[in-house]
């Protein structure tokens, strides 16, 4: 499996993350998940694979999250938050790097490397 990266161009810490992946021959694949929103069941593999829960993968500080009027505290079921993150993928942490088994966000830089 080719390792992916979940990108936002107009991102620093993404095009940082997918400098070095190109800059270190790292074979991968970009995908700009505001273009190319992952389904559901993407999301909640990634999910896993970071060992979160979806709501530690949601942005808070995005105008959005105030303006849908959501809350760090709200206790909404698992699937509610991740319908939320694909309804609304600017809320989607980023960057995200996705290895065969592993992924990591890339806030820092050093945390994408660890699973390379």
């Amino acid at each position: 499996m080719k390792t992916k990266i979940f990108h936002n161009p107009r991102c620093s810490k993404s095009r940082i993350a997918a400098d070095y992946l190109k800059e270190n021959n790292i074979d991968h694949e970009i995908i700009e998940y505001l273009k190319d929103t992952p389904t559901i069941e993407e999301l909640d593999n990634i999910c896993t694979l970071l060992n979160v829960e979806p709501l530690e993968l949601i942005r808070k500080k995005e105008k959005v999250f105030s303006e849908l009027g959501l809350s760090a505290k709200d206790e909404k079921p698992r699937s509610e938050w991740l319908k939320l993150m694909i309804e609304n993928p600017i809320l989607i942490e980023r960057p995200i790097v996705i290895t065969k088994d592993r992924a990591a966000i890339g806030r820092p830089l050093e945390n994408i490397i660890d699973i390379l």
